[in-house]
């Protein structure tokens, strides 16, 4: 059954959420707050709305920057009324945040589930996302026929803040990644090896993970010098990285290969890089 879906958050992401779902059957109204950054949306056949208009729709979804930005609307959804209706926030969030917005959201009525993805906007278009949902059994029952028009796989971690340190979890090894496949490459310098090779071999390898097998010509293209715009640039790598130290930080857990890697995040976020491709950290760390 054809469902109506809000989405609040235009941005890289949120679009991708509104087009696929399009494409798929649903009727979709957007909000943002910039009303600008909707036109994309509105082109395919997202109609534009109020967050009256959102809080209407059976389906939520929040697609937002943070946790601050999840809170705020969720809160001006919650004065408008949203008993009976499905949140799904899709922000990468600390579990504490997650666990908070759901006791807000159930609170008010509202059925609530958080679900981080895995894949940026290329994958979302196909309905290709990984999906780690947080929430009651009957609220992931509730979303799911939503969730599977977006992603090829999603599972059900349990609570909220499970989700949570899921998609930390699978994001912590991509930022690290980036940061050692440029010290790789520095190895070889003066060899003369050209950098396709090299990653082609890399990426051929046990060394070579999906990210690099789907994004060598990015890594290629920027090794060469010409820095790509990212979809999970290098910025949205720094504030997982944080996230991430901080929830081990506040479990006791000691991650010195994370704390390492976090300097030259923020040396590449202070050099202006920080809207480039997570590719363009390794090629200061291939040159350094």
């Amino acid at each position: 059954m054809t469902k109506v879906i809000g989405i609040a958050g235009t941005g890289r992401m949120g679009t991708a959420f509104a087009r696929r779902l399009i494409e798929t059957g649903h009727d979709v109204k957007v909000w943002n707050r910039s009303p600008g950054r909707m036109a994309a949306a509105i082109g395919a056949g997202a109609k534009a709305a109020d967050l009256g208009g959102l809080a209407g729709c059976d389906v939520i979804l929040l697609s937002l920057t943070d946790a601050a930005a999840s809170g705020a609307v969720l809160d001006d959804l919650i004065r408008i009324g949203i008993a009976g209706r499905l949140v799904i926030e899709m922000s990468t969030l600390p579990p504490a945040e997650a666990d908070a917005l759901a006791e807000r959201a159930v609170a008010a009525g509202a059925d609530f589930l958080h679900c981080p993805v895995g894949g940026t906007v290329a994958p979302a278009l196909k309905g290709q996302l990984l999906g780690m949902a947080g929430g009651t059994v009957a609220a992931f029952d509730r979303g799911r026929p939503v969730l599977d028009q977006l992603c090829r796989r999603v599972e059900h971690m349990g609570p909220p803040g499970a989700a949570a340190r899921m998609k930390l979890a699978v994001n912590l090894p991509l930022a690290i990644y980036w940061q050692t496949l440029g010290e790789s490459l520095a190895l070889l310098k003066g060899a003369g090896v050209p950098h396709d090779l090299a990653v082609s071999l890399i990426a051929d390898s046990s060394a070579g993970p999906t990210v690099l097998k789907n994004r060598a010509q990015v890594v290629i293209d920027t090794l060469n010098g010409t820095d790509q715009a990212g979809t999970f640039d290098i910025a949205g790598l720094q504030k997982d990285l944080r996230l991430a130290l901080e929830l081990g930080t506040a479990d006791g857990t000691q991650m010195p290969l994370a704390r390492a890697a976090a300097s030259p995040y923020q040396d590449a976020v202070e050099a202006g890089l920080g809207h480039f491709d997570g590719a363009s950290l390794t090629r200061r760390s291939a040159s350094a």
